[in-house]
């Protein structure tokens, strides 16, 4: 076994194997960019080396340097975590030249399997299923426009390489084609290197299943069962489950059958995901899968295969890498329970699941849910903050119970009990799935949360007695921006005549909130706002709401409320810009610009694309008007930058 190993990757996937290395008695290097230099995969690993600037080209994606580091370092092997350079076969070349084991597959595994066309019809030839579709090497608009037509509409437009739902685009109308491949080809450009796509049947009622495998040097090959990966948005994954939904015997083994075929015909070692796509319109029938394509990788979602089979895939990678033979066989791996994980973002939900950007002054996760166990997968810490540059997760929710009914249950409870604040998340979003009678009742397919996406990001807006809770933080705070504060030491004091009492002034959206906070003694606050007055025991403010700079922010069930503190005279400086101008809603890259200074613009009309953590935004107009200024394409924009102002003077 390995004495000491590096890790080419950051976040919870970095402080994941960490966890196993040491257990195992292994050392581990981490390394770090600019942006990470505090991280928590930095302080979790017995050494760390700093290897570029912060943005991925320079630092993560940099496999020279990370290969220096691991001979620098006297490390015997190289885990790739996932994304960054973990299916890039040149840099397992690099690694194996240099003398060092890659803990994964082969450069040659990865390469069959690395470009989706190629792979399709290297399935095709083992005997896989594949989806319907065009995977050739001609790229020219006229070829993939006639063969999109030949498929019939809709169909899905796909990078060849990569995944994560970048670069890809479902199109329904052969007059959107050209636009829509044009969207999806950038996408791809930016995120993999590579602009080449191939076009596939959509599936109408699709359910994204995909099988667990793993392969050593000597011939060996298993699969570890399935997990179903149907709840997406933007064709990215949210909640992920295993075992599948209404999963029959039949349907089972012809699914890990092909999985298991699809690894022996590359001859694969290592943790690998063979994904199909499944018809569900009838339900699950053997006859109607196909395969979609393979993970050369560990999955993110791997925690729930851990989870319902008791093994520990880390701790397999690393056994696989070193030599050895698959810890067990087909026959001593077995189901046992249910889990699922929730992907928890810093992105707003509302907005289209829009990334975001914040510091996390306040994290709290649940360490026990009703019915089931809790595992937190996390790289962050409070007060860690979000960044640009980086896939805004915060961390993945795993829980487990004895069945599915269980398991939900134990998966909305932990959820109500998570508590952050500081960034926006979509821990609201996911709760209410969790709840949806549909995702209940395991009536799932791709589709989902696109069909119910109003009903499941639909807030509402904070009762009387939350606006109340966050006054009396406010007014405990006592001018100080701190993050706690104690309401009975800041508000009471000997009055001889009257109560101690304090004016609270805040925000929520266009909403001013204000209201009197008054000490009633015994450890306890009554405070007045819109008419009604609310009692506080002392320990409210701890309990149930969290203050940071400027704002704080009410926890109520699942749902939470962000205040902020106005500051009057940035209010009055401010008045009236919102109608005149166009912000940035995230730090980002001005790809496209769609619109010239003196245009007549409509409500709703495309202005710009922004292209943010390697997705595109389009940025519409918010009203009619006529444009004064937009910014220009190739500008490196800020949270809140202007990106277009209006005519004041005129509207369409």
């Amino acid at each position: 076994m390995f004495q000491k190993i590096l890790i080419a990757n950051r976040g919870e996937i970095a402080c994941r194997i960490i966890r196993t290395a040491r257990r195992m008695g292994i050392a581990t290097v981490a390394v770090y960019s600019d942006a990470d230099a505090g991280a928590l995969h930095v302080t979790m690993a017995d050494e760390a080396v700093h290897i570029g600037a912060s943005p991925v080209g320079e630092s993560y994606l940099r496999g020279d340097r990370i290969v220096e580091a691991a001979i620098g370092t006297g490390a015997e092997a190289i885990h790739p975590g996932y994304g960054f350079l973990s299916e890039n076969p040149d840099f397992v070349d690099r690694v194996t030249a240099a003398g060092l084991v890659f803990i994964g597959p082969s450069a040659a595994s990865i390469r069959a399997m690395g470009l989706k066309d190629a792979a399709k019809r290297l399935m095709e030839k083992a005997g896989v299923p594949v989806v319907p579709g065009y995977h050739g090497e001609a790229q020219e608009i006229v070829v993939l426009a006639s063969k999109a037509r030949e498929i019939g509409y809709p169909v899905l437009i796909k990078a060849r390489a990569g995944g994560g739902g970048k670069g890809m685009r479902r199109v329904d109308d052969p007059d959107r084609f050209a636009d829509e491949l044009a969207a999806a080809r950038r996408e791809a450009k930016a995120a993999f290197g590579d602009d080449q796509v191939l076009v596939e049947k959509y599936v109408e009622k699709p359910r994204h299943i995909e099988i667990q495998i793993f392969g050593d040097n000597h011939g060996g090959a298993v699969h570890l069962f399935e997990r179903d990966c149907s709840a997406q948005r933007r064709h990215q994954k949210v909640i992920e489950e295993a075992p599948a939904p209404a999963m029959t015997p039949e349907m089972r083994k012809a699914m890990t059958d092909a999985a298991v075929k699809a690894a022996k015909a590359i001859g694969y070692s290592g943790a690998g995901t063979i994904e199909f796509i499944v018809d569900a319109s009838q339900g699950l029938r053997p006859d109607r899968f196909w395969f979609m394509e393979m993970n050369t990788r560990l999955q993110v979602e791997h925690p729930v295969t851990e989870m319902v089979t008791g093994l520990d895939l880390v701790e397999w990678q690393l056994r696989v890498a070193a030599g050895e033979k698959l810890p067990k066989s087909q026959k001593e791996i077995a189901l046992s329970g249910h889990a699922f994980e929730a992907r928890i973002y810093a992105e707003d939900a509302s907005k289209g699941f829009l990334p975001a950007i914040g510091t996390l002054y306040h994290l709290r996760f649940p360490d026990r849910a009703e019915g089931g166990t809790v595992r937190i997968e996390t790289g962050v810490r409070e007060d860690d903050a979000i960044s640009p540059y980086y896939d805004p997760m915060i961390a993945k929710l795993v829980v487990h119970a004895a069945d599915r009914e269980a398991a939900l249950g134990a998966l909305a409870d932990a959820l109500d009990h998570t508590r952050i604040a500081g960034s926006v998340t979509n821990t609201s979003f996911l709760a209410a799935l969790a709840r949806d009678p549909d995702f209940a009742a395991g009536n799932i397919d791709t589709g989902l949360i696109g069909r119910k996406q109003d009903e499941l990001t639909r807030t509402r807006p904070p009762d009387a007695a939350a606006k109340a809770l966050a006054a009396l933080a406010v007014a405990s705070a006592d001018g100080r921006r701190g993050k706690s504060a104690d309401p009975w030491s800041s508000l009471t004091g000997y009055a001889h005549f009257h109560p101690m009492s304090r004016r609270a002034s805040l925000q929520y959206g266009e909403e001013t909130v204000d209201a009197r906070v008054t000490a009633r003694g015994g450890g306890r606050f009554e405070v007045e706002v819109g008419g009604a007055a609310f009692a506080f025991a002392a320990d409210a403010v701890s309990n149930r709401a969290a203050l940071w700079p400027g704002h704080v922010t009410v926890f109520d069930g699942v749902s939470s409320y962000s205040f902020s503190a106005p500051d009057p005279l940035a209010r009055e400086a401010d008045a009236g810009a919102g109608a005149a101008s166009l912000r940035a809603p995230m730090p980002g890259l001005v790809k496209i610009v769609r619109a010239a200074t003196g245009d007549a613009v409509k409500k709703g009309q495309p202005l710009l694309v922004l292209e943010a953590m390697k997705m595109e935004h389009t940025i519409a107009a918010p009203h009619d008007g006529i444009v004064a200024e937009i910014a220009s394409e190739g500008a490196q924009v800020t949270d809140g930058t202007v990106l277009v102002r209006f005519r004041e003077d005129e509207r369409v």
